[in-house]
């Protein structure tokens, strides 16, 4: 009860409009592939980490739990889908350390806020994408056996991307908290 108690119809309708958009602007970095070193990126870790500051950890779950849903119930919102597979099969594949571990960078990356310096927000986005790769990283290893190169294979090839998407949002992320007011 106490959750919606200051919930007014317009906010509803703002945080659902937000959801569903948010959901939107995840499928769309997922599937366009930027050429980079040593392998294309995509934008979803950004997505995922602008979503939690600029909406809130609330809003911000609900639609990165959206995304996934949507994925699990077979639309072609992932990442290599529906060329590599959709549905649960392919979220249960070698990515579902990773897309799990896009609800805990989305939440910890709402943790920042206006206040916090440089370093801090720098140090915030680290751990919340760190939190994606540990994830990922685990289910990996889990999936295809330890005694493989787990991270060589899964984690190594997108840390510059990495860098990179962080490097942006330290940048941005003033402008980008201001956002939280609206929703």
């Amino acid at each position: 009860m106490e959750l919606t108690k200051n919930l007014t119809q317009p906010k509803i309708i703002k945080s659902l409009l937000a959801i569903v958009l948010g959901s939107i602007a995840l499928t769309i970095s997922a599937k366009i592939k930027i050429p980079f070193y040593p392998v294309p990126m995509t934008m979803q870790t950004f997505v995922v980490l602008f979503l939690g500051v600029s909406l809130g950890y609330k809003i911000g779950l609900a639609t990165v739990g959206l995304y996934l849903i949507e994925g699990i119930a077979g639309l072609p919102v992932f990442s290599n889908s529906p060329e590599k597979g959709v549905g649960l099969l392919y979220f249960t594949g070698p990515t579902m350390g990773y897309l799990i571990g896009f609800l805990t960078a989305c939440y910890l990356a709402s943790m920042i806020k206006f206040e916090d310096g440089f370093l801090v927000v720098l140090g915030k986005l680290v751990i919340a994408t760190s939190t994606i790769y540990i994830l990922g990283l685990l289910w990996l290893g889990t999936l295809i056996g330890w005694d493989k190169p787990i991270f060589a294979l899964g984690a190594k090839p997108f840390l510059l991307a990495e860098v990179f998407k962080i490097s942006i949002l330290v940048v941005l992320i003033k402008q980008i908290i201001k956002i939280r007011k609206f929703i």
